[in-house]
């Protein structure tokens, strides 16, 4: 059956908002066909030029007077390996270099959400990103391992198998630092990246069950090894099962022996908890092989009926609705476990999602986070979008900041939070500048449209359908009106001010909540 979804609907959805191009090859080749090319990208990182051209300002005055920086710096630096970054690390270099590398991130993704043409990608690693928070403006060596976490790690399972990703985010040494798992030993484990596994990454806090049961065995269905939740006791042993996963950051060993410094992911024998152990209802027995005990609670973990209903909840919350239709979830939920085995896994569960009546029905229920209203204002007037360091500190000062949330949970998935006035407000001022090209990352290429009208009238008409296929209601009129000093009926195009004013007429058509909303 093929797809029949409203083209605005699916890529204000499963992407960052249409552009007229996209809504073209929608119409010409249909929903299904992009779908699932979408769901089946190609490799290759299609904003790679457009990357490898950027910089980024570095300016910082260390305490040696001569060593001043002030330069440009590009970012396609990310595509290097992690130990050539970490050599920042090595040599002690100021806070200044090391959060360089989230600057370069953040300007990367900040280009590929408007001009990527695998968009569901995006999507989707935005999502995953939130889904595995780290924070790289909390913690320097987060910062210089995040090019390595956001390439190796989320970008390349972003439509993949959702136990890769598990063991990928379990090794990398942006979730080793920001969770202190590289630090846990046998007889001193950390029990912060265990609890965040169970809690935020797979099971989830519904399945918490401490507060009802504090033995394994009182858990229900643990007697027959399919306990439908965890306690404290799994989150403690599951510590030990990952003690000794570490990084090579340096860290001593003994007399005359240490750890090199490259940031790479290892397991060191002599810190690992040999001992039995008991994990979801499941014995471990003692001295099993190298990383065993840690891999099998990843299997346990990823495989637990919990895992399904939480992930799944979360990304019918993301694509659809703060509230998803329980028929579009349980879709989502069978074909999660269905296809567990599978390489595409997650484009799957996506696919099920897309497919729902849910889906079709749910364009408009949902808030746009700054990022997106960022990357769908750019993709619908046509803003060149090259972003600047003045860009990223007004999208963190609009409430998201891109790999710089520091609770692990990440950034809140719920409307409320996006729609308070203080939030509001830096939503308008998003635009505005943006539509001003204050930060110099490019005007409205299609404001020339809109400048080129008789009347203000048929230039608010036009910056509206613009940016939502319709004319402009009686009150989108009269405010954009008011807000601009004109008078009903006057000469428009004839005005010296007429090019700005259209970029101001298509500011306030996207601070209406029809475009607010995706």
């Amino acid at each position: 059956m093929s797809l029949d979804v409203d083209p605005r609907v699916l890529l204000n959805k499963l992407a960052f908002g249409p552009t007229n191009g996209e809504l073209q090859t929608i119409q010409r080749g249909g929903a299904e066909a992009w779908l699932l090319r979408q769901l089946t990208p190609e490799p290759d990182d299609d904003c790679a030029p457009r990357i490898a051209g950027a910089q980024v300002r570095v300016k910082y005055e260390s305490k040696n007077p001569d060593a001043k920086v002030d330069e440009d710096r590009p970012i396609g630096v990310i595509a290097q390996p992690i130990e050539q970054h970490w050599q920042v690390v090595e040599k002690g270099a100021p806070f200044q270099e090391r959060a360089f590398f989230r600057s370069a991130v953040a300007h990367a993704t900040l280009i590929r959400a408007v001009h990527s043409r695998w968009q569901v990608r995006e999507v989707l690693s935005d999502f995953w990103h939130n889904h595995f928070n780290v924070n790289a403006l909390g913690e320097s060596s987060v910062a210089v391992s995040l090019p390595a976490y956001d390439r190796d790690v989320i970008r390349r399972h972003a439509l993949g198998n959702f136990r890769a990703m598990l063991e990928a985010v379990a090794t990398s040494a942006a979730m080793q630092i920001y969770l202190n798992n590289r630090s846990s030993r046998g007889g001193a484990a950390n029990e912060n990246y265990a609890r965040e596994l169970f809690e935020l990454h797979t099971l989830g806090r519904p399945a918490y069950l401490n507060a009802l049961y504090n033995k394994w065995r009182k858990v229900p269905g643990a007697l027959d090894g399919r306990p439908q939740g965890y306690i404290d006791q799994d989150v403690y042993e599951a510590a030990r099962a990952f003690t000794g996963w570490t990084i090579e950051d340096g860290t001593g060993l003994g007399p005359g022996r240490k750890l090199p410094t490259t940031g790479k992911f290892i397991y060191l024998e002599m810190w690992h908890d040999n001992y039995q152990k008991r994990i979801l209802a499941t014995e471990f027995e003692p001295y099993q092989k190298p990383m065993s005990d840690g891999l099998k609670v990843l299997d346990l973990v990823a495989d637990h009926p919990a895992t399904a209903r939480y992930v799944c909840g979360k990304l019918c919350r993301r694509l659809m609705s703060d509230a998803p239709d329980a028929a579009a979830l349980s879709a989502a939920i069978t074909a999660w476990t269905d296809n567990r085995r599978k390489p595409d896994q997650i484009a799957r569960t996506v696919e099920a999602i897309v497919r729902s009546d849910a889906f079709r029905r749910s364009g408009g229920a949902k808030i746009k986070r700054p990022l997106e209203l960022y990357a769908s204002f750019a993709r619908a007037v046509d803003i060149d979008a090259s972003p600047t360091t003045a860009l990223l500190g007004a999208l963190d000062g609009s409430g998201q900041r891109l790999f710089g949330w520091g609770p692990p949970t990440g950034h809140p998935d719920d409307s409320d939070y996006w729609l308070s006035s203080s939030m509001m407000r830096m939503r308008w001022t998003l635009l505005l500048g943006l539509a001003d090209d204050a930060w110099k990352t490019g005007a409205p290429r299609r404001a020339q449209m809109v400048a080129e009208k008789s009347t203000p009238e048929q230039a608010v008409d036009t910056a509206h359908r613009l940016l939502l296929d319709r004319e402009a209601p009686p009150g989108v009129h009269r405010a954009i009106a008011a807000g601009l000093d004109l008078a009903p009926g006057s000469p428009f195009n004839a005005r010296k001010d007429a090019l700005p004013l259209a970029r101001r007429m298509l500011a306030y058509c996207a601070m209406t909540p029809a475009f607010q909303m995706r």
